[in-house]
Parts: structure tokens; C-alpha cells; sequence
């Protein structure tokens, strides 16, 4: 028997109200960035575990870092084309510089973010498991258990000291980027170049070194990853 296409009824995916708690959800990140909100709906709306959410959660660090790291090597280059300055249009040059610096500064706001939304989390995962912990009868997958959770805050804390020192190197390395923006900006002839390439080592300097540090900090990420019970 033919049905008429107007019958045929498509199971939906998501309840009507999830539906919503989404689009909610999304206009609450969208006017406030509320990380604390979207880690509450996805856990009590959709049913992840924390432990799913902490994982996404050092995923993504790991994402931005990777992009904090193409946008300060972007820096570089810009630098170096500064400081190799022949002649040429200098507003064209200050403009790259410019928006590099920009751009690395919107991806170290990035990484900040996320790494206080993995903390939360890891916060929040942790006690947790050790509630949990308390309802075991059997006391030898108890004492497993607690024995899992020592090994995984250890390893965390690694991760997050090695996380937060990348971070960190994006300082020194962003307001020597912003002098250098300013400096250009107030000054922009080729004397002013000529200034600025006395600067040109040690800025280069700390953004290798800054990119030594996230190449670390990746690596970190990607092995604690790996080391999480699935």
C-alpha cells in the first residue's frame, strides 16, 4: 500500500524540549560565553558524563593551542619581514604586524578560556569519582578505583602545570608584539625599523622558546588523553 508523502512521519532525533535547551543554551553562549552553563545542559540535558565532557574539554585546549601556535609562528615571519626591511610601503608592513598581533592575542584569550573550563571540569570530575567511590560494597574494586583516581590526578597535574606554563609564555611574548605594534604605529618611518631590530632577537628568541613550550604542552595533552580509562 502507497503511502501519500504527507503521511510519512520522521522520527525526530531530539525531543522538542532538548530542541529548545539547545537554542537556549546557544544564545546564552553567544551573549555570554557561559562555559559553566553548556557543561550543565550537555551533562543534565543530553546525558554526557563528566568524564566525557573532560575529555572534549582537553581536546578542544589541545585544538586551540595548535591554532595559538600557527598565529605566533604567522608573528614570526611578520618580525622577520619587519626587521629585514629594505624599502617598500611601511603601512603595508605595519598592517601584517598589526594583525598578527591581534590574532595572537584573540587565540591566547582562547586558551585562557579553556583552560579554566578543564579545570572546572577536572574539579568537578574528580569529586565526583570520590563520592562514587564510597558506594562500592566490593572493597578490592573500591580500593581500584581510588587507586585509578591518584593515578589520573597525578597525570593531570602534570598536564595542567605544563598547560599553564604555555600560557604564561604567551605574555612576555604578546607585550613585546603590542610594543612593537605601538612603536610603528607613533613612528612609522624607516628610522623607526631601524629601532626596532635591536629588539629582533629577543622577541624571536621567546616566541621559539614559546613554541618549544606548546609543542610540549600538545604533546601532554595528547598523551594524557590517551592514558584516560575509556
Amino acid at each position: 500500500m502507497r503511502q501519500n508523502v504527507s503521511q510519512i512521519r520522521v522520527k525526530p532525533k531530539f525531543r522538542l524540549s532538548q530542541v529548545v535547551a539547545v537554542l537556549f543554551l546557544s544564545s546564552l553562549l553567544l551573549t555570554a560565553g557561559c562555559r559553566s552553563v553548556y557543561n550543565a545542559t550537555m551533562e543534565n540535558v543530553f546525558g554526557y558524563e563528566k568524564r566525557e565532557l573532560f575529555k572534549k574539554s582537553v581536546t578542544a585546549l589541545q585544538t586551540d593551542q595548535k591554532e595559538a601556535q600557527e598565529e605566533f609562528k604567522d608573528a614570526l615571519t611578520r618580525l622577520k619581514e619587519l626587521y629585514g626591511f629594505q624599502g617598500g610601503e611601511l603601512e603595508s608592513i605595519y598592517g601584517k604586524v598589526k594583525r598578527s598581533y591581534e590574532r595572537c592575542d584573540g587565540e591566547a584569550k582562547d586558551v585562557h578560556k579553556r583552560i579554566e573550563n578543564m579545570e572546572n571540569l577536572a574539579k568537578s570530575m574528580f569529586s565526583e569519582w570520590e563520592k562514587e567511590i564510597q558506594q562500592y560494597t566490593n572493597p578490592n574494586l573500591a580500593a581500584a578505583s581510588r587507586e585509578q583516581l591518584s593515578l589520573t590526578r597525578d597525570r593531570y597535574a602534570h598536564l595542567s602545570r605544563t598547560v599553564r606554563e604555555a600560557e604564561s609564555s604567551m605574555q612576555p611574548v604578546l607585550a613585546q608584539l603590542k610594543d612593537n605594534v605601538l612603536y610603528l604605529k607613533h613612528n612609522l618611518n624607516a628610522s623607526a625599523i631601524g629601532s626596532l631590530q635591536g629588539e629582533a632577537a629577543n622577541i624571536q628568541k621567546q616566541i621559539e622558546e614559546l613554541l618549544t613550550r606548546m609543542n610540549a604542552s600538545i604533546a601532554e595533552s595528547d598523551e594524557f588523553i590517551q592514558s584516560l580509562p575509556k
